[in-house]
């Protein structure tokens, strides 16, 4: 089936048809549904070649990866990230081209994809705080959408969030509402703009409630099973022990878990747990009831937010770069409850 083809049976224009397909912002939603659901019915795919040919694009998005943070590529909130990005570059007719490099030549392979044409735009992925890379890409004038946001950096640039300040404070203070007084933090690696972020929500709901954040109950790291595990493991061995504890994963929860569990603390009753589990396809939170109370967000929403808003700043390279902040949602599962009295909490201890 040919272009034409398409757009009578929809008693559309070609151009209208072409433009639903490649994700301009002028084509309405029910336009564009209706457009990819009948594309796919009759099996139609524009041929890549002549749409390049056409558009002067490469019709391809890039993701560089350095080799120091690989381990992102098995993360599952990397994995969600990319399929909700990779769902939409399908229905817009781009590809996704994904780069392993050596950290000395992250810079490099950016420049490389801009003078060789390869990729129309790129997603930047773990921003840190006055992150270099928003600079170069400016610099060389390559497309681009941050996944995250960094502080500090000179001019605006497009960017796609949770609001993981907000999140971490109305988590602080839903257990300050249970009673918990001291409140454990394990956290993420502190380079990184999300780990304080959340760090900062935290502290200013301890100190909307009188109270100072203590550094004895905060760990940072990447966010692994084990990182969760020896933060857990460590904070509970303390000489005043947190009764709650704020985590930054699913995947470093079940750490804290197994170390709640090698100390005899059921979780809800003698510590209270929150976590952030961003909704993850392959590792759910519970079945009918979560298991964790968590800060949730669909990370694979996220994923295909961000591919639409850098394709529309692709094929509108003179408007003003895109912002979109995006709440989490505060559910109540299994791992909350109000703080243990003292004399309960001690008997674990002795």
């Amino acid at each position: 089936m040919t272009l034409k083809e398409l757009a009578r049976r929809l008693g559309l224009s070609p151009t209208t048809v072409s433009r639903a397909l490649n994700g301009y912002p002028e084509v309405g939603e029910s336009t564009r549904l209706r457009v990819i659901a009948a594309a796919r019915a009759h099996n139609y795919h524009p041929n890549a070649r002549a749409r390049s040919l056409a558009t002067g694009r490469a019709m391809a998005i890039g993701h560089v990866i350095p080799v120091s943070t690989h381990h992102e590529m098995v993360n599952p909130v990397f994995g969600d990230f990319l399929a909700g990005a990779g769902a939409h570059y399908a229905e817009a007719g781009y590809q996704m081209l994904l780069s392993v490099v050596p950290d000395t030549e992250e810079a490099a392979t950016y420049r490389d994809l801009k003078a060789r044409g390869s990729v129309d735009g790129v997603i930047v992925h773990a921003p840190r705080r006055d992150d270099p890379r928003i600079a170069l890409l400016n610099e060389i004038g390559l497309p681009f959408l941050v996944h995250g946001r960094s502080s500090g950096a000179a001019r605006p640039y497009p960017w796609i969030d949770v609001d993981n300040r907000r999140a971490f404070e109305r988590a602080t203070r839903f257990l300050l509402d249970l009673g918990h007084r001291r409140i454990g933090l394990v956290n993420g690696p502190e380079a990184m703009d999300f780990a304080l972020r959340r760090r900062e929500g935290y502290a200013q709901a301890l100190a909307a409630a009188g109270l100072q954040a203590d550094p004895a109950l905060i760990r940072s790291g990447e966010m692994t099973e084990a990182h969760g595990y020896r933060s857990t493991r460590d904070l509970l061995g303390a000489d005043a022990p947190p009764t709650a504890i704020l985590v930054s994963s699913m995947i470093a929860a079940i750490g804290l878990r197994r170390a709640a569990e090698e100390a005899g603390l059921r979780l809800g009753r003698e510590l209270s747990v929150i976590t952030h589990d961003d909704m993850l396809s392959y590792l759910r939170n519970g079945e009918a009831e979560p298991l964790f109370t968590a800060t949730r967000s669909s990370v694979h929403e996220a994923g295909r937010r961000a591919a639409r808003m850098l394709i529309e700043l692709i094929s509108h390279p003179d408007t003003t770069p895109r912002e979109q902040l995006l709440e989490s949602d505060l559910t109540v599962g299994q791992s909350t409850g109000p703080a243990p009295a003292p004399d309960r909490r001690a008997g674990w201890r002795s």
